[in-house]
């Protein structure tokens, strides 16, 4: 009996190790920690393109839609849609802002076209005009 309670016991330390590694090294958990952080961080998984990516920068949250196109040589993600969580948390972000995500983003999706939603859409096309 004895030693049946030291193998359960032994099993519920190894559980709980394999859960605290885990939780630990999940990039979620390094996306939460990047946005209170004010960093950047781009959290995707390239090769599942019906899940959207998630991505913080100066303690805003965005999230990315990808739409899977033709191109002259394969398919891939041609068009991508981003959004702010909480319009409220843009503020004190500026053009530069916006052009430093679209960069990162043509990192790992070289050929798709970036369109932003409201209100940053209005913000980079009132920024166009103006140049």
């Amino acid at each position: 009996m004895i030693l049946l309670l030291r193998f359960i016991i032994l099993l519920l330390f190894i559980f709980l190790l394999y859960s605290s590694v885990k939780y630990l090294f999940h990039p979620k958990r390094k996306l939460e920690l990047a946005h209170e952080q004010k960093r950047y961080y781009f959290w995707d998984e390239n090769e599942n393109v019906r899940k959207n990516f998630l991505l913080t920068y100066k303690g805003v949250l965005f999230e990315g839609e990808k739409y899977l196109g033709t191109t002259q040589t394969a398919f891939e993600v041609v068009s991508i849609f981003i959004w702010p969580k909480k319009t409220s948390a843009l503020k004190g972000l500026v053009l530069e802002d916006f052009e430093f995500i679209e960069r990162k983003i043509r990192e790992s999706y070289p050929v798709a076209k970036i369109d932003w939603k409201s209100p940053i859409k209005e913000f980079m096309e009132s920024n166009e005009k103006g140049d």
